[in-house]
Order: C-alpha cells, then structure tokens, then sequence
C-alpha cells in the first residue's frame, strides 16, 4: 500500500478528481500507528474515504492550503501529536532549537497555536467547507481552559479557529460517523449526535439532561468558578457515565460537548493497529536526513491506551480516558514480525507499551460494562479494593515477543505504576523485567518524596517507591544484574513549597547521586495540576493550594535537585536560608553545599559521581 497522496500530482496518479478529506497537520507525515493523522487518514481510507495529507503547510499566504483544492467532504486539522504551544517552548518560555516532528529536526514549520491558525487559513480561503479540527491541542482545548503561555483563560479552539466541530480523545469511531454522515448529505452545522464531538449550538433545547457549565465570562472573572467547571468536566470524562456539557459565550451561544466515544474493544483496537501503514517517513523527508521523532518509535510496539493512573499533572484523562483498551497478542506478534523482516531491524524491540506499560486491562470488571468511578480514582490514595493487578498477560505476551525469530531483547521503557506493581501479590513481573526487558536502568517516575507533594500530584506515598526499589535491588541481586532504578523527579509543582523542595534534595543526597535530569512542572492545558496552579484551589476538594509562580522560587527548587552542580550554588545557598535550614551548609556528611571558600577550593578536586559508580561502590561495600 502506497503513501497516501501529498500533492496534487499523486493525487490525480491515483486516478483522483477530488478528495474527500484533505488532512492539514502540523507535524511532518509518517505513516505508522505511533501517529495519530496516520492512524485516521488510515481508519478513513478502509472505509472507502480518499484522504490528501497536507503536512506542515506554509501558513503564511494563503494558498499553503490549496495544493489539493477544496475537499468533498471536509478539512481535518491537527496540531500533531503534541501541542503545539508545548512543542515550541519550555517551561521558562524560552523557545526550543529543534522540533523532533519535522524533517531534519527544524523549528519553524509550523505556527504556535497550530489548530486555530490553520482553521482561520482554511476558513479565509474555502468560505463553506466542513472544518473538523482533532488532536491533542483541540482536544485539550476544547472548553474554556487556562493557556500558561498567554496567563490567561482563552476560550474553546473551536471559536477561535473557525472550525465547525472537534472530533476530541480517540477519534477511529467519531471520525467514521462524521464521514458517513457528510456523505449522506448532512450538513455540518447539523451534526450535533456524535459522540467524542464538540460544536457550536444557538440553543440547548435539543439536548436531553445537559450539565450546564459555569459561563465563558464566569470563569475569566471568578477562578473559583473555573475550578468548579474544571472539576464538572473531570467528573464527565468516561463514556458509561458521562452527560452532554454545555458552556455559555453569551451571545454567541454555546459549545456543547457530547459524551465521549465509545472505548475501543480488542478487535477494534487490532484492526486499527493491522492497516497497511507504510511503517516510516515519507521519502520527501529523506534529503533532511528523516524525522528525529520517528527513531524511537520506529521499533516500539502499542500495546495499550487509556490510564487508570490518574497522575493530577497528565492530561491522558481528558484524552484518552481512564478506561485501559488493548490490543491481543496476535496483532503484536504480527507487527513485530513485519519489524523483523525491515533492513534495519537489529533484532531490539525499544518498547512494548502505552502510557503505563503493565496496564493491559480495565482496572476492574465494573469498568467493562459500567465505566469508571466519577468520585474516586483507582490507584490513589490507595488502590481500590475492586482493583484487579495482574500482570500475567503482559508477562506471557513479553515472552512470546521474546521467543520470535530474529528478536534478540525485548525492553520496557514506557512508565510503569509501582503501586500497581506492589498491588500485584505475585512477583513474577517484577522478575521478569529484570531478568530480561531492562536496558542497564528503569526508567521511574516517583516524582517526588514529600506526601504533601505528592497527594497533589495523585501519586501514591514515598514508602511505595521505596518498597520497589528494594525489590528491585534483590531482583537485581538474584540474577547477578548489574542495572540500576532511575528516578525523575519534578520542581515547582502546585502544592511543593521550599521545605518539600529541600526534603527532596535531601533524599538525593542519600541516593548518592544527582539525576541527570531535573523537570520543572509544566502547566499544560486541561491537566488538573494546571487548574491548581492557575486557581490555587484543589478541583476536586476546594482546598487551598501553595503555587510556586515566582520564577526565582522555581529556579531554586529546580536547583536543589542538582545542588552538586557548581552553577547552582548560589541558588541552593539561599534556597536554604530561605527555608531555615542553615544546618545543611557545611562541612558534616550530611550537608548540601559547604562554605563558599571551601567550594572553591574543591571545585576541580573531586569528579562528580554517577548512578553506576555509586551503585558498584554500593555493591562492593555489600559483599565485604
């Protein structure tokens, strides 16, 4: 199967006088299931949909949009698989030097706020024609939400783009029933019954039980009452249980959005996973030496989607929902197979999984049939009594992805919840991935060690983690392995203080190791940490939440988690000043920094440790 057309010539090649959709994305096109317009432009395809991919357009004139003139149907519109906001700067603002989704890594071919620039290109130019925006940032977008980069409210993408619906979360079955009833002639504006859409509606009379949302203008003015809406659409986000939502704008009227789409079932799930992608890069990008995003991924398989986790700082809630779908083990099997027969496969599958790794079923039975729990969250504070934590399955499919030809190791390196680990009264899991599926190091996210911080981030208690890494070790021992756990922690999230930051450091200087990498919390939209930040209120509890904004505090506690690093001297020395603990400035074993004059001295006396070094002095004082 060919590439889909991305010019008019392959267009008309293929014996095409128009297309029924023209799909104008942000990121550069590669045709494999790691990519969402792949996966739609695909799912559109074996319905008997033409589909032309206008990848990164030149939005700067007019006819960037042109090339495949006015689709049959619709215009599609995606930011791409990040959004673009988060895409092009840091945390600090600052803007990124590369973007890994384009050819070549080059920044710049794609506007901020992707969605809503290309929705207004298309809309200038093709007066009538269907506009469906999809992806991460429309869908995060969707309702009035908090933008970090601009401090401020904006509302739905959808008015601001010009778009006539957002198809929001998994799109494989609202993008189908948007096709098909396009061509059976409904117009745009009329369609208003698909689920896992948003649109725009002059009245709510036709809609049966609506949740009316505080208005547009209510949550610009009171941020109480944007946590209060905030919390409405948490609560509304499973497909079982959720109610047509409604937000107010005035005299533009409403954005209303209907209940998600339907969970994918397991065949669904392989036949989305089983079309003919072309499995790489359009060849255009070849000269540009290929697209940076696509190394990773290239030999990485998708188990699953959706996450029980419910992690306060990830917006997998908004979008994919709680409710884990997966896919068998005869459609894994069957890509990795097509893996090992590409040239360049070395015989090293990178990943088997999804947004958690070990989740390969819904959390309970209840979740089946009955979606999951509006008021409480399966994993946190602890795990539900009703929680099933089994990992049997995906030992089983790690083993059979293992024993295929040509397949020399099989690693993990997609998340995996500790807490659900420990759930699970077997061990084998934990075995198993360290006697075969770990690259040297596990990559784990404890986030954090204060249980202050952690509550708000929805993370399970320290004493979780530490459990595991004890285990871990003794697996470790076990088997004569030499690897070690890897921790990211995060700064500045709502909710963490200097005395937490400190806390922090402080089990970093037991470790005996600084992280090599440090993550300030990024407030991206629709997550229920960014509420926090933006409100100071706890959505869900009312409760007042401590938020460090000052950018100076943020640069202290970021500095406290690599305080050996000359360069952030100064920024740790007052951090703990500030924070009363003069006590950890010295020269005792259990001090941070020392003096200044002793700094300098020391400066080049003494090579900073790393994770292995501390872990074989570790190991050696063990065996004596």
């Amino acid at each position: 199967m060919p590439f889909l057309p991305t010019t008019k010539k392959e267009m008309e090649q293929r014996g095409i006088r128009q297309m029924d959709f023209v799909y104008v994305i942000g990121d550069a096109y590669v045709d494999h299931s790691s990519f969402g317009p792949a996966i739609i432009s695909r799912v559109l395809e074996a319905h008997g949909y033409t589909v032309g991919i206008l990848a990164q357009p030149d939005w700067k004139k007019d006819s960037g949009i042109t090339e495949f003139g006015e689709p049959r149907l619709a215009f599609l519109v995606s930011a791409g698989n990040m959004d673009s906001m988060v895409n092009h700067y840091t945390v600090s603002k600052k803007h990124r030097k590369t973007d890994a989704s384009s050819p070549g890594g080059q920044m710049g071919l794609r506007p901020d706020r992707a969605v809503t620039v290309y929705g207004n290109l298309i809309r200038r130019t093709y007066k009538k024609v269907p506009i469906i925006l999809g992806g991460i940032e429309a869908s995060l977008r969707r309702m009035a939400h908090y933008d970090y980069w601009s401090d401020q409210v904006k509302r739905s993408v959808l008015l601001d783009s010009g778009a006539d619906m957002i198809s929001y979360g998994m799109g494989e079955h609202s993008i189908v029933e948007i096709a098909d009833a396009l061509n059976a002639g409904i117009a745009g504006e009329d369609l208003t019954f698909i689920r896992g859409t948003v649109y725009r509606s002059r009245s709510l009379e036709h809609l049966e039980n609506p949740l009316i949302l505080p208005s547009y203008e209510e949550v610009c003015q009171e941020k109480r009452k944007y946590a209060e809406s905030f919390a409405l659409q948490y609560q509304n986000t499973d497909a079982h249980t959720a109610r047509p939502m409604a937000e107010s704008y005035g005299t533009r009227g409403y954005v209303v959005q209907n209940p998600p789409a339907w969970p994918l079932t397991e065949q669904e799930m392989d036949d989305v996973y089983d079309l003919p992608y072309m499995r790489r890069w359009h060849p255009s990008y070849d000269a540009a030496g290929g697209i940076p995003a696509f190394a990773e991924i290239k030999y990485s398989l998708t188990s699953n989607r959706g996450c029980f986790g419910s992690c306060n700082f990830c917006a997998l809630t908004f979008h994919e929902g709680r409710v884990v779908q997966a896919r068998s083990h005869r459609s894994m099997l069957q890509e990795a197979k097509q893996m090992t027969q590409e040239p360049e496969f070395k015989g090293y599958i990178h990943d088997v999984g999804g947004p958690t790794a070990d989740f390969r079923f819904p959390a309970c039975e209840k979740q089946r049939t009955k979606g999951a729990c509006k008021n409480r969250v399966c994993l946190f504070p602890k795990p539900c009594r009703n929680l099933k934590a089994d990992h049997s399955d995906y030992v089983l499919l790690l083993r059979e992805l293992k024993n295929l030809p040509k397949v020399k190791k099989v690693f993990v390196r997609s998340g995996i919840r500790f807490d659900y680990v420990l759930a699970d009264r077997k061990d084998e899991f934990l075995n198993e991935l360290v006697k075969d599926h770990i690259s040297g190091q596990l990559r784990v996210a404890p986030e954090h060690v204060s249980n202050q911080v952690l509550r708000f981030m929805g993370k399970p208690e320290h004493a979780g983690y530490e459990q595991v890494r004890k285990q871990f070790e003794a697996c470790n021992r076990k088997y004569g392995k030499e690897q070690y756990a890897r921790p990211y922690f995060m700064s500045s999230h709502p909710g963490c203080g200097l005395a937490e930051a400190v806390e922090l450091a402080e089990y970093i200087r037991d470790m005996g190791f600084i992280p090599e990498q440090a993550q300030d919390f990024y407030p991206t939209p629709s997550t229920l940490s960014t509420c926090m930040y933006y409100t100071g209120l706890h959505p869900l509890t009312m409760e007042n939440v401590y938020v460090p904004k000052n950018p100076h505090e943020k640069a202290m506690q970021r500095a406290l988690i690599q305080y050996r690093d000359p360069k952030n001297y100064e920024l740790v020395k007052e951090a703990l000043l500030r924070a009363g603990r003069q006590d950890l400035i010295g020269f005792g074993p259990k001090c941070l920094i020392r003096p200044r004059e002793m700094a300098k001295e020391k400066r080049f006396g003494k090579k900073k440790s790393t994770i292995r070094k501390v872990h074989k002095k570790k190991g050696r004082t063990d065996r004596e």
